[in-house]
């Protein structure tokens, strides 16, 4: 039979011919076995996947049964993997209470007593074989359910989209506090349907009346969109999207949708809309794939593997951004009326957004030494605020005090955002039900008997004060542990106070803690004074593109898209391209002809960029190389001596990195 290798049976009988008479047995009944010979290869196969094991109960007496146990344990929800025990005595706990102990540790076990008849072993694996089946079935349908929920939510939370209900029958409005807000209407105040058609500009409401007439009666879908007056008088446009539902009789039941206000989009173009949408698409789909790899990872592997997974997400979104980049920098040569440039001018000032996210990413995922430097404190806060408020939500409300004139602080700004980051968190789970977070800065001159242990100097101070449950003195003696955590199982992994600490102690301050239960906690994290003005962070300077001769290039990316926005950019530099899709298809290359530059991804499959640059020095030793990468952490420490060019880039970034290299390369015969 032709299955997958997850329908095949493990068998686990090293006695004698067992395993051979088994997998003979069920050979002839057209089942796949493989024939394990000691039980770490048997916990090996079927972490692989499989459809059932049959094992003798010889094999698992006396033996370290932890491996197994711990598979069956990390078992999914949808998985509950069926074993068949050959046993001398059956399975009873009269008969065999050996046996039934394994009950406990196998789960699903079903006990077949030796000696057996050929046919009821065969009933048995094809009843076990059903079983996995559903159970693969099962895993599928939730896949389906989840995969819909979550496009849904976060079509409706991207697309800043309203949901509503209307009862028919009873002419009932449900409204979302989305949907209410693009009516004006506030969270908690009510909003009934005669208020929403009263709301309508009455030289639209016939039109609206016109499309919900024909949605009653067809059970069309409708589209609208129509102006209304909110209660303070502006006047808005809105878009309505929905279907009618009936019952059984025919009669109309209810009416969905979603609204949408639309005043601001009505003005821009359909094909910076479209552009939009197919990024958010692709940006969703890469999303929602990394957090059912965090799901499934969150509990084995805690911090380490959430390094590595932030950091192929950045690698991901790098690679999406730089065709976007590359190709809005193109656009922008070639349409040069006021409203194209416009248009992508702010395109680009949002990929560029989009780059600093993600440079912030790798920040996290490669967790690099830190890299003090003056820092406005007040100014960095400031930024955050937007961030801090969405990660609380609206329950709780912010209060910033930051006085004039404050000298700057010496810390690292991007672990410094993340240490604030993980106290507003803290904070916020010690307020489920609301509150307020107060963040305070002050100076402060600290004397050498201070009770912080701090070197006599000037501080500065950020107070993060919330009206939370606060934390009784036992807990607060061991809050900055690491890994100690009061959040239960699989909501927190004990590390964020221990890194503000560790943050504060290497930057020469100090964190400390001041909590009551029932009065909330303040996390005061001190900085020292830099004795230097604050770094001002400057606007990316716009580069002129260098003047360089036509190049025969090789361009090597396994990711097509990117590949090929890296080639327009190129050819339209003048130079000529040979894409190739692979590290051996540009090796092949290379073989037959000779090129002035390679320019290569870093993270590829089989081969990656550095293996590359290696294999191509062998053939040409003399070929100047540009490794082009997205993963930071790994390629820094990587490529050494090969020129180096992040993600995303633009046209006038690779220019400049191509004549670097180019001007550095030795003669031809040199």
């Amino acid at each position: 039979m032709n299955r997958t290798f997850a329908e095949t049976v493990v068998v686990l009988a090293p006695r004698g011919r067992d395993s051979a008479v088994a997998a003979g047995m069920l050979a002839e009944a057209g089942f796949e076995a493989v024939i394990v010979p000691d039980l770490a290869a048997f916990v090996g196969v079927l972490r692989k996947g499989a459809g059932f094991a049959l094992v003798t109960e010889e094999s698992l007496r006396g033996a370290d049964l932890h491996g197994l146990a711990a598979f069956i344990h990390e078992q999914a929800e949808w998985s509950d993997f069926p074993f068949i025990l050959l046993t001398e005595r059956g399975g009873g706990l009269e008969r065999n209470p050996a046996a039934a102990r394994f009950l406990e540790t196998l789960g699903n076990v079903t006990f077949l007593e030796r000696p057996f008849h050929p046919t009821t072993l065969i009933s048995l694996a094809k009843a076990a074989l059903r079983a996995r089946r559903r159970q693969y079935e099962a895993r599928a349908r939730l896949e389906a359910i989840h995969e819909g929920d979550e496009r849904l939510r976060i079509a409706l939370a991207a697309g800043r989209l309203g949901a509503w209900v209307l009862d028919i029958p009873t002419r009932t409005l449900e409204a979302s506090e989305r949907s209410k807000a693009d009516f004006g209407r506030a969270a908690g105040e009510p909003f009934t349907f005669r208020a929403l058609l009263a709301s309508i500009h009455p030289d639209d409401r016939e039109a609206m009346n016109a499309v919900l007439r024909t949605s009653l009666q067809s059970g069309n879908d409708f589209d609208l969109e129509y102006r209304t007056i909110w209660p303070d008088g502006s006047l808005h446009w809105i878009e309505t999207r929905g279907r009618t539902e009936f019952d059984l009789r025919g009669q109309p039941l209810r009416m969905t949708g979603v609204s949408h206000e639309v005043s601001e989009r009505k003005q821009a173009e359909t094909a910076l809309r479209d552009f939009a949408a197919e990024l958010e698409q692709r940006v969703e789909a890469r999303t929602r794939e990394r957090e059912v790899a965090v799901a499934q990872l969150h509990e084995a592997q805690k911090l380490e593997t959430l390094g590595q997974l932030t950091g192929g997400v950045a690698h991901d979104f790098n690679n999406l951004l730089t065709p976007v980049i590359g190709g809005l920098d193109l656009l922008r040569h070639l349409h040069k009326d006021d409203r194209s440039q416009r248009l992508i001018g702010g395109a680009l000032q949002a990929s560029e957004r989009a780059r600093t996210l993600v440079s912030r990413l790798l920040a996290f995922a490669r967790r690099q030494n830190l890299e003090s430097r003056a820092v406005d404190i007040g100014m960095l806060v400031d930024g955050m605020l937007d961030l801090i408020q969405r990660s609380l939500g609206p329950q709780i409300q912010i209060d910033l005090t930051v006085p004039p004139g404050l000298p700057a602080a010496l810390v690292d700004p991007a672990q410094l955002e993340l240490a604030l980051l993980n106290l507003a968190v803290n904070s916020r789970d010690a307020m489920p039900e609301g509150g307020q977070l107060s963040i305070h800065l002050s100076a402060y001159s600290v004397a050498a008997d201070n009770p912080n242990a701090l070197l006599p100097g000037d501080y500065l101070c950020l107070h993060i004060a919330d009206t939370g449950a606060g934390m009784d003195e036992a807990t607060l003696r061991r809050a900055v542990e690491p890994f100690y955590s009061t959040k239960g199982v699989g909501k927190g992994t004990g590390l964020g106070l221990s890194m503000v600490h560790g943050l504060a102690a290497q930057s020469g301050g100090a964190l400390t803690l001041e909590s009551r239960v029932g009065h909330g906690t303040t996390a005061s994290l001190w900085l020292p004074v830099a004795n230097m003005p604050a770094e001002i962070v400057c606007a990316p300077v716009e580069l002129e593109l260098p003047d360089l001769p036509p190049l025969d290039i090789l361009l090597v990316d396994d990711e097509e898209l990117v590949r090929r926005g890296t080639a327009d950019m190129l050819a339209d530099l003048g130079h000529t391209v040979t894409q190739a899709h692979s590290g051996a298809a540009a090796i092949a290359l290379l073989h037959d002809r000779a090129f002035d530059l390679l320019v290569s991804d870093y993270l590829m499959p089989a081969m990656n960029g550095m293996e590359l640059a290696a294999e191509a020095g062998r053939i040409r030793p003399d070929l100047p190389m540009l490794l082009i990468t997205g993963f930071a952490d790994l390629a820094e420490g990587a490529s050494r001596g090969i020129n180096r060019l992040p993600k995303p880039f633009r046209q006038a970034d690779l220019a400049h990195a191509i004549g670097h290299v180019i001007a550095a390369a030795p003669a031809p015969n040199g």
